[in-house]
């Protein structure tokens, strides 16, 4: 990862990852950390931090238990305007209490129709040191399931 974007700040991957050091320098190996820690800088930490943030649960966290954007509680709710002002809501809170690198401009939910069950959430955001606009696209599950085929009615068991 370049230098350049540091100042965007900088963590551990997602989900983390370490390297063995190397057996003739006793240095690690890909890593700019003494203990082998796989680092992510600049937009690409904005981003993890962005999935970690969406995908956490109110409470999850003992020691932060407001960290977090509560979605799980709109599982198997209908798509609707009430259902995405919800999402937006919800995401939005949780980008302005936890996130202070980015401004949400817009959070925008998407059903595609070859994929019934999936939301994809639309984040477009600027980080704030630079006014950089950017946009993240979370895949949010509604439904749970891989073959959903199968509850619309297909008799692929052969029953």
């Amino acid at each position: 990862m370049p230098l350049e974007d540091s100042y965007l700040g900088q963590g551990w991957s997602f989900p983390p990852s370490f390297e063995l050091p190397s057996p003739a320098t006793g240095a690690t190996v890909g890593s700019r950390s003494p203990g082998g820690v796989q680092l992510v800088v600049g937009l690409t930490d904005i981003e993890q931090s962005l999935c970690i943030l969406l995908s956490t649960r109110l409470g999850e966290r003992i020691l932060a238990p407001d960290f977090g954007c509560d979605l799980t509680t709109l599982l198997f709710e209908p798509l609707n305007a009430a259902t995405e002002t919800r999402v937006q809501h919800l995401i939005q809170t949780a980008v302005l209490y936890h996130e202070p690198r980015i401004e949400l401009l817009g959070v925008t939910a998407t059903q595609p129709d070859d994929q019934p069950g999936l939301l994809l959430l639309d984040l477009a955001y600027q980080v704030r040191n630079t006014n950089s606009r950017y946009n993240y696209v979370y895949p949010f599950y509604l439904q749970e399931g891989s073959d959903l085929s199968l509850a619309a009615g297909d008799s692929a068991l052969g029953a």
